[in-house]
């Protein structure tokens, strides 16, 4: 190919095409009415002249002193910071750590699991992401109810388990109970039920925990907070217990108390020390306005493993210091 005026032009506006807008080859050689082999020489051609640099930028070993700095101050089996610039937006962080936790699902799922989902927005994303997988013998049990007193379509939850289920070849066993009973008795009549009882002793048994911290004035809201779950009285009430957070709809404080915190003995969810006594609870953050949330669930040894966006993790490493 010789170097003329009209072959830089067309090699820069095939490279364009190519790294800017993400166009396949194939798209490219059909926008331009040329073959897909002149689409390769061209971008070929591009690097070779240095019409295009490509640098690879290793931001999991630049980001390696924040993670050990929280995994360190914790005490966590490990902490995943995914790469993310700031000037993105929280719309994006969140995709970005779905992706990356799709990936992480499927290196550490391996058959005969339980699995134990904590539905919301963050897991939704997540489901959205998924990576096919066949994993035989695969169980997966919903942590909380997804009962909604002006809701009765119990979909989203329901979708969003669907989604690991068919991802992963795996059995699905729903929670068929509100995420917030009206009252504590009927809450506690229900647990003694041997078809919940089977479903609690199943959470009780899981080998992995997947969940998110939920927060009031997250970028993206939590969805048990848009969604209608709780009423004004409630949140009024989780106001003034100084709640700062919640897994699996059950709340907590900055200490990370949560047994006295009213609203909890009407809540669906697991006790928080579960958290703790499983083989793996894999928290999956993203958004500044979890932060506090976060560090008071990693204060009280409700995660052993991270994932959590750069911002959201700088922003935790500010409040730690060190």
């Amino acid at each position: 190919m010789r170097d003329s005026d009209h072959t830089v032009r067309s090699a820069l506006e095939v490279a364009k095409l190519y790294y800017y807008t993400g166009l396949t080859t194939e798209r490219i050689a059909r926008e331009l009415k040329i073959s897909r082999p002149t689409v390769s020489r061209l971008l070929t051609y591009a690097k070779q002249k240095g019409l295009v640099e490509i640098t690879i930028h290793d931001y999991e070993q630049e980001l390696e002193p924040l993670s050990q700095h929280i995994k360190q101050a914790f005490g966590l089996r490990a902490v995943h910071v995914v790469s993310v610039p700031e000037v993105l937006g929280e719309v994006l962080w969140l995709e970005r750590v779905a992706k990356f936790t799709a990936n992480y699902l499927n290196a550490i799922l391996e058959p005969g699991m339980t699995v134990g989902l904590a539905w919301g927005t963050t897991l939704s994303q997540i489901s959205e992401h998924l990576i096919p997988k066949d994993i035989g013998n695969l169980s997966l049990v919903q942590l909380n109810g997804s009962g909604n007193t002006y809701t009765f379509d119990n979909s989203y939850a329901a979708r969003i388990l669907q989604n690991f289920a068919d991802n992963y070849n795996a059995r699905v066993y729903l929670f068929p109970v509100p995420t917030f009973f009206d009252y504590a008795e009927t809450k506690e009549a229900m647990w003694r039920e041997r078809s919940i009882r089977r479903i609690v002793e199943m959470q009780q048994r899981a080998d992995v925990l997947l969940y998110s911290i939920g927060a009031v004035d997250a970028g993206i809201p939590s969805h048990v907070y848009s969604g209608g779950y709780l009423e004004d009285r409630d949140m009024q009430q989780l106001k003034r217990e100084s709640v700062v957070g919640d897994m699996a709809t059950v709340f907590y404080r900055a200490d990370g108390s949560y047994q006295d915190i009213s609203i909890n003995a009407r809540a669906s969810g697991p006790p928080l020390e579960l958290y703790s006594s499983v083989t793996q609870a894999v928290c999956v953050v993203s958004g500044k306005a979890k932060a506090e949330g976060l560090r008071a669930a990693l204060q009280a040894g409700y995660v052993q493993t991270l994932i959590v966006d750069e911002p959201t993790a700088r922003h935790l490493a500010a409040q730690i210091g060190g």
